[in-house]
């Protein structure tokens, strides 16, 4: 038999569901169990990020266990690269977030910290003419808005 720590977690306001918080370590605080729920919760969002934009964990079956062993690291290297030059630009430039109708968002997601990246790096790729020139090969509002849509559809 295993000793086990509960941890009910109420909300005052009723904005959430009261949630039970286990830990086998019954020598550790309800405040440290809960401080480690949070860390844990962050963890798992970055995660649902990683699969969902990179594709982690979906290799094929015929990759070796090597393979698949240096993929996931690498990734997670990409993620965290993206998000420090994501941070990085949104405080040097100006960054609107992607919005649409059935989604309204006040925080950028990693979705939007990619399109930021993919922008500024295509910038120097893609640009030939100054940026006070209006037209390049075609009219420069009609460049940029294409270049916005590519950077998310990539």
């Amino acid at each position: 038999m295993v000793p086990i720590r509960w941890v009910l977690v109420r909300d005052p306001l009723g904005k959430f569901e009261s949630q039970a918080l286990l830990s086998t370590f019954k020598e550790y605080s309800p405040k440290q169990i809960l401080e480690w729920f949070v860390r844990r919760w962050q963890i798992e969002v970055t995660f649902k990020e990683v699969r969902k934009h990179l594709e982690m964990e979906t290799q094929l079956c015929l990759w070796s266990d090597q393979s698949i062993a240096r993929t996931t690291p690498t990734l997670l290297g990409l993620f965290s690269l993206v998000v420090i030059l994501a941070d990085y630009l949104q405080a040097n430039f100006s960054w609107t977030i992607k919005q649409t109708i059935w989604y309204s968002k006040a925080l950028p997601t990693f979705s939007d910290a990619l399109a930021l990246v993919r922008r500024f790096l295509w910038a120097s790729t893609f640009s030939t003419s100054s940026e006070t020139t209006q037209m390049i090969k075609v009219p420069r509002l009609l460049f940029e808005r294409l270049r916005d849509i590519a950077v998310y559809a990539a």
